[in-house]
């Protein structure tokens, strides 16, 4: 009987025991994920400067060798981000272009897509319109700017067979030149939301501006 019963003293240290909290090993992929979710809040802070690996780090509570063993520098890290919003911009520009059959149509709903992401996701727009990127390696502004070619050939494309079916001597030529203005136009729009602190919302009076140049 004696064997079988535990002492007072037993019983506390194993409910002790069962109740220190083992850590929770991140998954493969989980870790990586859980930084660039972790940047990119970090950019939606107004008026911040630049984020440093330490400060991120910190947020993270690792060391700052931990990031490392996730992504070879920070300059990957935001290359991570520009992944992400290259992925989720252009999957859908393409469901719209399979989607909506007049060119007009087609390029106000990927104007008002590309604005309305911005305005979901701060930190984000932060990195399109490079201000996160100022201090970063150049590569990363280049290849922000790539995205915006594309999307600019990308309402070309949409605004050309609109296009040929006017009057105009020159239909390639309005297509080139309305794709223009309605990047330019997106471009200032995440600029202004960015640069006063996400306050002025992108899509503000969208359809009328949209509906002044289309």
């Amino acid at each position: 009987m004696s064997d079988a019963a535990s002492s007072p003293a037993s019983e506390s240290e194993a409910a002790a025991e069962a109740a220190v909290p083992t850590r929770k090993r991140p998954k493969p992929g989980e870790r990586r994920v859980q930084i660039l979710q972790t940047l990119a809040a970090m950019l939606e802070q107004p008026g911040s400067e630049r984020v440093t690996t330490a400060a991120l780090a910190s947020r993270l509570d690792v060391s700052e060798a931990a990031l490392y063993r996730h992504f070879a520098s920070k300059a990957q890290m935001f290359e991570g981000l520009i992944e992400f919003i290259e992925q989720t911009v252009f999957t859908l520009i393409n469901q719209i272009a399979e989607r909506e059959a007049t060119g007009p149509v087609r390029a106000s709903r990927m104007v008002s897509m590309l604005l309305q992401f911005a305005e979901k996701n701060p930190g984000m727009t932060r990195v399109m319109v490079g201000d996160a990127l100022v201090y970063e390696n150049e590569r990363l502004q280049q290849r922000m700017n790539q995205l915006f070619d594309k999307v600019e050939a990308a309402l070309r494309q949409a605004l050309r067979a609109d296009a040929a079916g006017d009057v105009s001597a020159t239909p390639t030529l309005d297509a080139q030149v309305r794709a223009s203005v309605l990047t330019a136009f997106a471009l200032g729009r995440l600029q202004r939301y960015a640069r006063s602190g996400f306050r002025r919302s992108p899509s503000e009076h969208l359809e009328a501006s949209l509906a002044s140049m289309l």
